[in-house]
């Protein structure tokens, strides 16, 4: 594990911070910090939090189609949120989405959860409204508390669409001088490489709603080190990586700077800064570090955090596009770094 940065950041948050990593993978703590020192170098990543929630889908049968049908019409907040109050004090159901298949019914509960990532509370609360729906409908079957389109720790197109966990934006701009002192490489070819890789690789290999070159990597590294459920990276790894040619949006010369405009979309960030995996002393620890234990009001700590991570995948991402623009960089990269790493490892045994 170490720690990475200073990033940039303006938008929703406006500091500069540094972030753990816990990865076997020693490169992406040089790769991540190539791409923070480029935040720092320019006017930094612009961090947007789009929204913040957490699903469980109930599933039922009935006798047929038309009773579902008129179930359906009677789900509303104000039935159900009373009961998700009385399984805790954080969860609040603010959705309701449903899918009907001839007998079967789908119940998708969408809660906030405040700074727990939410499984266990969202489980707890779904089931509370599925015994409701029980004891009302005599006509229901019990099927599952949880029936797959909630769509926990597997790539689907309704979390991506929808969102499950945090759906964070990062954008960054880089002056053309920046991105080929820095990077080596010019914004035309990241750009040509983010196209011809990102999005029609991702296209021809059948990538769901998926167009990036590794955000699970750094969504693993920071998962470990802040005690998030790591199997969460499935979903996590889902995102669109997007770039082009544009003007400094904040330059007043004229002609204004050309350069790189590159941003991330991260829309299933699933984690908190309390729950199960946060009371181990590096959690609180890192945790404390990242400013995500402070008294802030509610889901503020957890939102601060993806928003972090959302930077540092950028930084990451952006960096990688770059070593692949030139032939042979990434495994000259991957010798060098990793040898250097297995060295260190080897002193301090």
């Amino acid at each position: 594990m170490e720690w990475v940065g200073p990033i940039k950041l303006q938008g929703d948050l406006n500091e500069e911070i540094s972030l753990p990593l816990a990865t076997f993978e020693t490169p992406l703590f040089a790769s991540t910090a190539r791409g923070a020192k480029l935040s720092r170098l320019t006017h930094g990543i612009t961090v947007t939090l789009l929204s913040s929630s957490m699903t469980r889908s109930i599933a039922l049968e009935g006798p047929d189609t038309q009773s579902l049908r008129t179930l359906e019409k009677t789900l509303n907040l104000d039935l159900l949120n009373p009961i998700v109050l009385k399984t805790s004090r954080f969860a609040k159901l603010i959705n309701i989405q449903t899918e009907i298949l001839g007998k079967l019914i789908y119940i998708r509960l969408v809660f906030s959860t405040g700074d727990a990532s939410g499984h266990n509370m969202a489980t707890q609360a779904a089931e509370a409204v599925l015994n409701f729906l029980l004891e009302q409908n005599k006509n229901l079957r019990y099927l599952s508390i949880s029936g797959n389109i909630c769509c926990d720790k597997k790539t689907s197109a309704i979390n991506s669409l929808l969102g499950r966990g945090k759906s964070v934006m990062a954008e960054i701009f880089i002056e053309r001088s920046l991105c080929e002192k820095y990077l080596k490489t010019s914004p035309e070819k990241i750009i040509e490489l983010n196209t011809k890789k990102n999005l029609l690789g991702s296209i021809l290999a059948g990538s769901l709603r998926s167009a990036n070159a590794h955000f699970a990597n750094i969504l693993l590294g920071a998962y470990l080190a802040t005690g998030q459920d790591a199997a969460n990276i499935v979903e996590g790894s889902q995102g669109i990586s997007f770039a082009e040619l544009a003007l400094d949006p904040k330059n007043a010369k004229t002609p204004p700077s050309d350069g790189l405009y590159f941003c991330i979309k991260c829309p299933n960030l699933i984690l908190g800064t309390v729950g199960n995996g946060k009371d181990l002393t590096f959690v609180q620890e890192n945790l404390k570090k990242l400013g995500c234990l402070e008294p802030r009001d509610y889901g503020k700590n957890s939102e601060r955090l993806a928003m972090i991570i959302a930077a540092a995948v950028l930084c990451c991402e952006l960096s990688l596009l770059a070593a692949q623009t030139n032939p042979g960089e990434l495994m000259r990269a991957h010798h060098l770094l990793e040898r250097q790493a297995n060295k260190n490892m080897g002193q301090n045994k």
